[in-house]
């Protein structure tokens, strides 16, 4: 395995360049702190505020795979909120390995049980990635406790995967801790994933949350805990809000 160091290389490619600076320029300018949900691969049962994007730029993702490294940069994640209980939402995925958006959805969130036991559901389109022509779906049920300083999430969905040769369906779910600290608030999760009759892919991460006046900065690792899951996942991110209205 090579060095840590090497893990942070920025492609001096113009694409990647380009689109890290607009990501960087956008956060820093008259954001507020957006509180979900980047590093972890689960989700809340909460939505953006009317007219307000949340937008967080992944830096940099790195992943060791049966001793096969590999990273993306840059991870984009955009969520508009259209009412108290509604949002739609962008994501995209860009690898330095392939040179292309290896993974990109589109999709919404509904959140008609919100409160300190908040329920809601979340529904994505997997755009076709190159050479493919089909599209994918997941569907997921949110819950998230409230209690204190203490927030508890759990999602629980379904996967039909079209876009491979071979298509894919399965299930995903898992459950997420967070503390709400003073200065940080870090959190631990377990995840796991199940495709079509293969072994499933089990996962535990840990992760923290800085606010630092108008944004903050999200990182999380996570080790894989089957054969089937990737052995070490890390990533760090920067996250903003921004009204629509100026406000």
């Amino acid at each position: 395995m090579s060095s840590w160091a090497a893990t942070w290389r920025v492609s001096t490619e113009r694409p990647i360049v380009s689109a890290l600076a607009l990501g960087l320029t956008v956060l820093l300018f008259d954001a507020t702190m957006a509180l979900a949900f980047p590093p972890y691969k689960l989700t809340d049962a909460d939505t953006a505020e009317p007219l307000t994007i949340e937008a967080r730029l992944g830096l940099v993702q790195y992943q060791v795979e049966r001793d096969k490294e590999s990273y993306s940069s840059p991870l984009v994640r955009l969520n508009l909120g259209l009412t108290a209980h509604t949002e739609i939402l962008a994501e995209a995925e860009y690898s330095q390995e392939t040179d292309r958006v290896e993974e990109a959805a589109v999709g919404g969130k509904w959140i008609p049980w919100p409160g300190s036991l908040a329920f809601g559901a979340e529904v994505l389109t997997l755009l076709p990635r190159s050479g493919e022509s089909d599209y994918g779906v997941e569907a997921t049920l949110l819950m998230t406790v409230r209690e204190a300083s203490l927030l508890t999430h759990a999602n629980l969905g379904a996967i039909e995967d079209r876009r491979p040769s071979e298509h894919e369906s399965g299930w995903k779910g898992g459950v997420l801790l967070e503390w709400l600290q003073a200065q940080w608030r870090p959190g631990v999760e377990l995840f796991a994933k199940q495709l079509n009759s293969e072994p499933e892919q089990a996962s535990a991460g840990i992760g923290a949350i800085f606010p630092f006046d108008s944004l903050d900065v999200r990182i999380g690792v996570r080790a894989g805990l089957t054969n089937a899951a990737p052995d070490l996942t890390a990533s760090i991110w920067i996250s903003g809000n921004f009204p629509l209205s100026g406000q």
